[in-house]
């Protein structure tokens, strides 16, 4: 059988490059995008290939929209197909009060988190679906459960666009279901991932573990595991879910 295709979008590291790998051994051919590490995405691609699948690292800034759709016409050079989409690419910045986040500030973080997503599903979609001759499919949107939390004198901004993720899992997947595609959202708590370094303070999952009922910062593999399983046809009834991943927070 032909392996089936996932396209990852920032899955140079953390929770997508725990997922870029998983799905390389549950036999899943991949892509990745990257934005500024290439040593860090050639690094993933050459894991993958060495688990006997296809990979491929495209260099693609997700808040440009040429970029996108530039990313999705190598994908249909390369590949002539696309089974499932991981919205992973996001963006946070420096931990602020509300009322010091600038306007540039905050349309950075949305046309990364929000605005990217949008594109790269709607490409996604015109190759999935049904009606345009595609084979169906499923798309993850990586929310946060920033988006229930608010995330309160720290990143608003940031809670704000995942809880616009949030809406878009939700509307989405009652508009293309009959065409053959799912859509889901996983929402990661507290992880361990560079992205605390990201917004200023690396020690953060270790400051916070005490506010998660499990009483630790949970692991990006732990996350990539209800990914894979989403696009997976063992979910193959699961649309339109929330699934959180974070400790019973």
């Amino acid at each position: 059988m032909e392996s089936k295709l996932v396209l990852i979008t920032g899955g140079s590291r953390g929770i997508g490059a725990e997922t870029a790998i998983l799905a390389a051994q549950k036999g899943w051919d991949v892509v990745i995008t990257y934005r500024n590490e290439i040593s860090k995405a050639e690094l993933i691609v050459n894991k993958i290939i060495n688990l006997g699948c296809r990979a491929l690292a495209i260099k693609t800034d997700i808040a440009n929209e040429q970029d996108i759709y530039n990313l999705f016409n190598i994908i249909d050079k390369e590949f002539g197909r696309l089974d499932a989409l991981v919205n992973n690419a996001g963006a946070i910045t420096v931990i602020s009060s509300f009322v010091d986040m600038s306007p540039a500030r905050i349309r950075d973080v949305f046309n990364i988190n929000v605005v990217g997503s949008f594109i790269c599903a709607q490409e996604a979609v015109k190759r999935m679906s049904h009606e345009s001759g595609g084979k169906g499919g499923s798309i993850i949107n990586i929310s946060s459960a920033a988006a229930r939390i608010g995330s309160p004198n720290e990143f608003i901004d940031y809670a704000a666009s995942k809880g616009a993720i949030d809406t878009l899992t939700l509307g989405l997947s009652k508009e293309v279901a009959s065409e053959g595609i799912r859509v889901n959202a996983v929402r990661p708590g507290l992880i361990s991932t560079d992205m605390h370094a990201d917004a200023g303070d690396r020690d953060r999952p270790e400051k916070l573990k005490k506010f998660i009922p499990m009483q630790r910062a949970g692991k990006p593999s732990e996350v990539a595991n209800s990914i894979v399983w989403l696009i997976s046809d063992e979910a193959s009834y699961v649309n339109g879910a929330l699934l959180d991943v974070a400790g019973g927070r």
